[in-house]
């Protein structure tokens, strides 16, 4: 055996912390904003609830899915920064302290992982990865500048910059999870889908949202039409991609119809931001839930679940009980939508954090079984 293969996945030990951190975390920043308990400094404010939902939540997902195999001592060294990132901006999110950890955090997470993907990715298409995630490390230092400078205005396009590169990386990460698993298991069925990865669709949402995310960097306020624009073209090519993979030869796999679930809420949110920054039918900071709750919540929950599944049993399959804390993902997502649209007020924001921290409980309870398995 070689020597890399007896290294450690780093989602061995960064998928169940950030599951525990989802539940506890980002459920608690809800109840602290509305005075019902008391919450530590990081988490009062909607700009710490985002920033803990995005480079706090979603980042240690991220980097247990791409770091891989590692030796102990990074993914230690790495899993402690995320620690000390944490602790740092719960406790004082202004502090010099807070800053220096998060973006150590975030330049060791690219330093780790952007080689590898800049190296191994022969295509144009696959070597989108690399500039995605560095975005995404370069959105988590941006943050903590502006933070400390008390700059609001530039923060919140930053925090939609991460929020674009997110669901860019759920995109291109969703589908190549998608294409090979729905092929699969056509062929059991001695059936053969043509429409695999679908190169030319995959690289048109891929073009569409780099174009997105460079006009969203602009900060000029006339360009909001056009990335509305672009927003729904990258939906409706995403959607035109995720009906080639049959969901009535899926029916037997309530995994794959997760990631499905998931690519939709994806397809749902881009819709919503186009929404918002085109008509103002409805407020950004309602719109982005949909990717933040539905997408995110969905597909990371699913593909953690999955993921440790494959390492351990070699199986995919998943206990029902999973299926339910899919299910709560969506009605968090829902009840946040109508939070902010039709039915403003407590009850379901609450709904919202209760369904969402009950679904990533289910997750960690089904990571920490895996691990004693």
């Amino acid at each position: 055996m070689s020597k890399k293969a007896r290294q450690p996945f780093a989602s061995l030990y960064f998928f169940p912390v950030a599951a525990a951190y989802g539940a506890l975390a980002l459920p608690w920043s809800v109840l602290a904003q509305f005075g019902l308990v008391a919450g530590p400094p990081g988490l009062q404010g909607s700009l710490g609830h985002a920033h803990e939902m995005l480079f706090g939540f979603a980042m240690a997902v991220v980097a247990g899915y791409v770091l891989g195999p590692q030796p102990r001592r990074w993914i230690a060294l790495t899993l402690g920064l995320w620690i000390a990132s944490r602790i740092s901006f719960l406790g004082w999110p202004t502090s010099f302290m807070a800053a220096l950890a998060n973006i150590a955090f975030a330049s060791l997470l690219a330093y780790r992982v952007i080689p590898r993907f800049a190296r191994s990715a022969k295509k144009w298409r696959n070597k989108a990865v690399a500039p995605v995630i560095l975005g995404l490390c370069i959105a988590a230092a941006l943050f903590m500048g502006l933070y400390q400078a008390a700059m609001p205005g530039p923060l919140y396009g930053v925090l939609l910059e991460a929020i674009l590169l997110l669901s860019t990386l759920m995109f291109f990460m969703g589908g190549r999870i998608l294409a090979p698993a729905v092929a699969g298991h056509m062929l059991k069925q001695n059936r053969e889908l043509e429409a695999r990865v679908q190169p030319r669709l995959e690289g048109t949402v891929l073009i569409l949202m780099a174009s997105v995310l460079v006009l969203n960097v602009l900060l000029w306020p006339p360009l909001r039409m056009l990335i509305g624009v672009l927003l729904i073209l990258a939906a409706g090519t995403a959607l035109a991609r995720l009906l080639r993979w049959p969901l009535k030869h899926c029916l037997d796999r309530p995994d794959l119809l997760a990631l499905m679930l998931g690519y939709l809420w994806l397809i749902i949110g881009w819709l919503l931001i186009a929404l918002a920054l085109m008509a103002d039918i409805l407020p950004a900071s309602t719109a982005i839930h949909g990717l933040t709750v539905g997408a995110l919540g969905t597909l990371t929950l699913t593909v953690m679940a999955r993921t440790r599944a494959q390492r351990v049993r070699k199986d995919t399959s998943l206990p029902a009980l999973m299926y339910v804390a899919v299910g709560l993902i969506s009605i968090a997502a829902l009840a946040r939508l109508a939070a902010g649209t039709v039915a403003p007020g407590l009850t379901f924001h609450l709904l919202a954090a209760g369904s969402w921290s009950l679904g990533f409980f289910i997750l960690l309870g089904f990571l920490v079984h895996l691990k004693r398995a």
